[in-house]
């Protein structure tokens, strides 16, 4: 399991929603909600973060800056 998928495990739990309910409330396809908590990686960033933007996160690509990590 990664980070995101437990994140969103965790959040929907505490919230007392079953994955149809989060993906209702998303605006998603209950797939969605279940390739996300279980770790796929054939994810839309834009679905994903349809889902976390009812925790107040998204997720935003990678920048690839190698200059910022040279202090």
């Amino acid at each position: 399991m990664n980070e995101l998928s437990a994140f969103l495990k965790r959040k929907r739990k505490l919230l007392n929603l079953t994955q149809e309910e989060l993906a209702e409330k998303a605006g998603v396809a209950l797939t969605v909600i279940r390739k996300i908590e279980q770790g796929k990686n054939n994810l839309s960033l834009s679905k994903v973060n349809q889902v976390l933007v009812l925790f107040g996160h998204v997720l935003g690509p990678i920048k690839e800056n190698h200059e910022a990590s040279h202090h």
